[in-house]
């Protein structure tokens, strides 16, 4: 399957809007990887963060989900991890949210898998 794939800008716009859900809901520890300088990468984005609970986690997905629908007009292309709420996933395809329980994030380490790319702290 070809991956669909947004103009650069929007794929910034698109980050930034769902950063902007997730402050809302008090996300903690929102991490931005960038992987637009990097070749034959699956998205030019992660956006990251966690919560403390499952109904947090929920309710951020469900913001970002919002946010995005109602600016941008546009819904992601997959959703993962709302039965269990350890990691919830969004894929905007070349924007792919992450959503974690906190424990489970540090067990994960995404940030540390992809050490080489830019990753900015936003929160």
């Amino acid at each position: 399957m070809a991956k669909r794939s947004l103009k650069k800008e929007n794929a910034q716009e698109l980050t930034d809007c769902i950063i902007e859900a997730m402050q809302d809901k008090m996300a903690k520890d929102i991490r931005v990887i960038n992987f637009t300088k990097m070749s034959n990468m699956v998205a030019d984005y992660f956006v990251i963060c966690h919560a403390d609970v499952p109904p947090q986690m929920e309710a951020i997905a469900d913001a970002v989900e919002r946010k995005v629908k109602t600016v941008l007009k546009t819904r992601p292309w997959s959703s993962e991890g709302y039965e269990n709420k350890e990691w919830m996933l969004l894929d905007y395809v070349d924007v792919v949210v992450h959503i974690f329980r906190e424990d489970r994030r540090f067990f994960y380490n995404i940030e540390g898998l992809w050490a080489d790319a830019e990753i900015k702290k936003i929160s």
